[in-house]
């Protein structure tokens, strides 16, 4: 273990009861200190609205009020894959949650383009560019083009509305310049701090329609890349397996090696994984046209509809 290695705090969680002094006994361990007046971005994962798929309310407001309570400025807003941030949040109980701290959830919108190393431009929020930090929430759960989506890949909200279809009807068959993209984009952003919720996973198939799983950890730390791949390790998978995890090694980013990295609470071997199902197989994801014109319409009367 090196002195200078990145922290991984993983703590305990035997459900969602008893989410926030997890939570905010994994932000201590790691050791951020986001700065009294900062402005910070959370950044849950809201995919659509369907309870498992996203980010439990309980552990964003935690994070929240732990922010509140560093003197933090804080805002939640993500562009959901399927459906408005607004409306999305309202559906999984994120809205009600975050009542009682004066805070609600706005779309990550006004698009600014970013320049991609292998070609191309996504449209960032410029909500998420201007902020001084982000604070990357997402759900643990298996993916079909990435076989994990953890805290690296919950930024790709953060490109603007139906900008996310687009990148991957263009890239989807392409995995390679998709995962590029994705940190190429992590290196755009402000600093993020990661917050994984792992009290209950979701595995078989994802990052949709897979099924539930008790892993019981909330796991924090300062660099994201860091906490990915003791989470990857932790279920049971290789660099090799996890396209994100591998690009991070070969860019040389720090915290990708889980051997020399440090774990103020947890070790990752205290948690049970047996029977979590990683996919067997990757499978490319795009959207066809008439897929994208079909969600364009919805977003449009959801819009005209105040959802």
């Amino acid at each position: 273990m090196k002195v200078n290695a990145p922290s991984v705090a993983l703590a305990a969680c035997s459900g969602y009861d008893a989410a926030a002094p997890a939570v905010c006994a994994a932000l201590e361990a790691s050791g951020w200190t986001p700065g009294r007046g900062a402005v910070v971005l959370v950044k849950p994962n809201l995919l659509r609205s369907v309870p498992l798929a996203c980010t439990h309310p309980r552990v964003v407001a935690a994070a929240c009020s732990w922010l509140l309570d560093q003197g933090a400025r804080v805002r939640v807003a993500d562009s959901p894959g399927f459906g408005t941030a607004v409306g999305v949040a309202r559906a999984v109980g994120l809205t009600e949650a975050l009542r009682p701290l004066g805070l609600n959830v706005s779309p990550l919108d006004r698009p600014v383009p970013i320049s991609l190393g292998r070609g191309g431009r996504w449209g960032v929020s410029r909500l998420a560019l201007e902020s001084d930090a982000l604070l990357s929430v997402p759900k643990v759960k298996v993916h079909a083009m990435m076989r994990l989506s953890l805290s690296l890949k919950n930024l790709f909200g953060c490109v603007c509305g139906l900008r996310k279809a687009w990148a991957h009807t263009r890239q989807g068959g392409r995995s390679d310049d998709f995962v590029s993209g994705l940190l190429d984009l992590y290196a755009a952003l402000p600093p993020v701090t990661a917050l994984a919720d792992g009290v209950e996973a979701m595995h078989v198939t994802g990052p949709s329609d897979g099924q539930p799983f008790p892993l019981g950890l909330v796991g924090a730390s300062t660099v994201a890349a860091a906490l990915d791949a003791v989470l990857s390790a932790l279920l049971g998978a290789r660099p090799v397996d996890v396209p994100l995890w591998a690009e991070a090694i070969r860019r040389g980013l720090p915290g990708t090696d889980t051997a020399v990295l440090r774990y103020p609470l947890e070790r990752p071997e205290n948690f049970a994984v047996g029977g979590f199902e990683l996919p067997a197989t990757l499978d490319d994801i795009s959207f066809r046209p008439h897929r994208l014109a079909l969600s364009l319409s919805r977003r449009v009367i959801r819009a005209w509809r105040g959802a």
